[in-house]
């Protein structure tokens, strides 16, 4: 049996996975889990990362020396900068700060929108990190030497290589689809210089051993090697989907939802763009062609608030108060933008309601429900919007990551689009982590099949069917449809559980 160390970070949290390889099944066990939050200092929203750094060094710790090599993966597009030294130059700065979107407008008043996309694959949203560098100060710039995105800063910090691994690279706005290279006119028109971002790292690459230091810190003297993941941590949560045929998508849903399907070949043009789909690199260089849905931050972001406010809330209960809440009756459009930044969160739910003529949702419990039955349309939407760019009937929905857990969201899911949802594995990002430093290291075999293979040894999925009339779903989605004056998206038409 060997262990490996998977690194997982998220919006909320961190932790360190030991991850025990016996033939093509791992097994997860967490061995350490550290909170992460974005702190608001001088109207600037900063990543605490020397707090990640001492959660990532402590977890290692407790595997008492045993680990033959280590993962590190993360959310996309933050990074941070380093002095000619390999010093941090500053905090990284949080994909939700206020600063991007006006970056992206005057950005996109000099070039194509459509051009850049149809080059890069890339959504321009205003968290991509080339928008966040054309608004990165000119002073923060000229002082630094080179850029590493946040999982491949941390791999740096272990290691001492630096690196740019290639599905995370790929979510950048920078990357060209067709040759796989930084695209140097976007970096010019952002004002830096491409040579911060360095080389392209392969998934997989094993970037060396531990620092002598690193090694000392953790306890692992024994050889323990770096490998650079799958570091987006949606492309090594896909990487982990126990897909049951290639007819399936998925939706890794936690902070956010991810909905999508894996293609040898992306989708740019203007129908993609309008709707909101992007194409980033997946594990085996196949593309992740999805769509951003704002996910459960409305709910943990709901959480804080109630917390701050002094109501105690525990999110089984909350969920379990929820699902008797008469279904759809308030929703809301999840990616609405007054829902992205940080704040009080069920008055912003409220607002919404009230401004579109709905009950306005008052107890946890009501804007729990509200939440859940609001992601559940937008997933349909999404996956209604896949299936007519892709022209390819979609047969059933895997949930991967810590939504996989609500069942209540799973549920409503497989009700609002007449789908079969699958489950699991809760840990996706984890497992595809490991998975894939498994593969490094000749564990397991090489390829897509043989991952696959993997993973559904390592987890089995819940089933959820769907329940009820869609006719509820298809009003509600038309409501919604209204708010967004877009036209109302028919539910996904592939086989259907009765």
């Amino acid at each position: 049996m060997s262990v490996l160390a998977a690194v997982d970070l998220g919006a909320s949290s961190g932790r360190v996975m030991a991850a025990r390889v016996e033939g093509n099944r791992i097994d997860l066990t967490e061995a350490a889990r550290f909170p992460n939050r974005a702190v608001a200092v001088r109207g600037r929203l900063y990543w605490e990362i020397l707090g990640l750094w001492s959660g990532l060094l402590e977890g290692l710790r407790t595997l008492g020396g045993e680990a033959e090599s280590v993962a590190v993966d993360a959310w996309a597009v933050d990074y941070g900068l380093l002095d000619p030294e390999g010093h941090l130059i500053a905090n990284p700065v949080c994909y939700r700060d206020a600063r991007n979107a006006p970056a992206r407008d005057a950005l996109l008043a000099r070039i194509d929108a459509q051009e850049v996309f149809a080059r890069t694959g890339i959504q321009p949203q205003p968290f991509n990190t080339l928008f966040q560098l054309a608004a990165e100060s000119p002073a923060a710039l000229a002082a630094a030497d080179r850029l590493l995105l946040v999982p491949d800063l941390l791999s740096y910090w272990l290691g001492g290589q630096t690196s740019c691994e290639a599905t995370n690279a790929s979510t950048t706005g920078l990357v060209d689809l067709a040759t796989g290279t930084w695209r140097t006119e976007l970096c010019a028109a952002a004002g830096f210089d491409p040579a911060l971002l360095g080389a392209i790292t392969p998934t997989g690459t094993v970037l060396g051993g531990l620092l002598p230091d690193v090694a000392e810190a953790t306890g692992l003297v024994g050889g323990t090697k770096v490998v650079a993941t799958a570091s987006h941590d949606t492309a090594a949560a896909v990487a982990a989907v126990p897909y049951e045929s290639d007819d399936a998508a998925y939706i890794s849903c936690g902070t956010w939802s991810l909905v999508g399907v894996e293609r040898a070949d992306a989708i740019t043009g203007p129908e993609a763009l309008e709707a909101g789909f992007t194409n980033e690199r997946g594990a085996d260089g196949r593309i992740r062609f999805l769509r951003n849905v704002a996910g459960l931050w409305l709910l943990s972001e709901s959480i804080h608030t109630w917390r701050r406010q002094g109501l105690e809330t525990d999110l089984p209960a909350l969920l379990a108060a929820a699902a008797d809440v008469d279904v759809l009756r308030s929703v809301v459009d999840p990616d609405d933008p007054r829902f992205t930044e940080p704040g009080d969160m069920p008055q912003r739910l409220r607002d919404y309601c009230a401004e579109t003529g709905q009950p306005v949702p008052q107890s946890p419990a009501e804007i729990t429900a509200c939440v859940i039955d609001s992601l559940a349309l937008a997933h349909r939407r999404a996956l209604a919007s896949l299936q007519g760019l892709t022209g390819t009937p979609i047969e059933a929905v895997h949930i991967v990551g810590g939504g996989s857990n609500n069942a209540l969201l799973c549920q409503r899911t497989a009700d609002a689009t007449g789908l079969t949802v699958l489950a699991g594995p809760d840990e996706a990002t984890a497992l595809g982590n490991a998975l894939i430093q498994a593969q490094a290291l000749g564990l397991i075999p090489p390829g897509t099949e043989a991952r696959r293979e993997a993973a559904r040894a390592s987890a089995r999925p819940r089933r959820h069917t769907p329940q009820g009339p869609q006719g509820p779903w298809e009003r509600a989605a038309s409501r919604i449809a209204e708010q967004r004056r877009e036209p109302s998206a028919a539910a996904p038409t592939g086989r259907r559980s009765n």
